[in-house]
């Protein structure tokens, strides 16, 4: 199940790591700054940062990366965008109240 935070990934700096799901974002940064070498000859994706591949077969990768379709159905879907009515009226945001006495 891809949406199980205890499945394990292959860390692609060292292959005999293998790292739960919902680790996997931190190991990356410590095994990147572990293995400087290898993160050398890696690219990360453009649509999703945890996938590491070869340089020379990043291109080939984009073309094929699942997470694509996920970034174009955002873009189309204009979920980027701010709701309408917070456009029209500004911010809809406001502070908490606070029942702090600083006196």
């Amino acid at each position: 199940d891809l949406l199980d935070p205890e499945r394990l990934i292959q860390c692609p700096f060292v292959k005999q790591h293998q790292i739960r799901a919902c680790r996997f974002p931190y190991h990356l940064v410590k095994c990147k700054e572990s293995n400087p070498e290898i993160a050398k000859k890696l690219a990360t994706c453009p649509f999703n940062a945890r996938h590491l591949v070869p340089r020379g077969d990043l291109s080939d990768h984009i073309m094929k990366c699942n997470d694509q379709a996920l970034m174009e159905q955002d873009v189309v879907s204009g979920s980027c965008e701010p709701p309408a009515e917070q456009v029209k009226d500004g911010s809809t945001w406001q502070a908490p109240p606070c029942d702090e006495d600083w006196e």
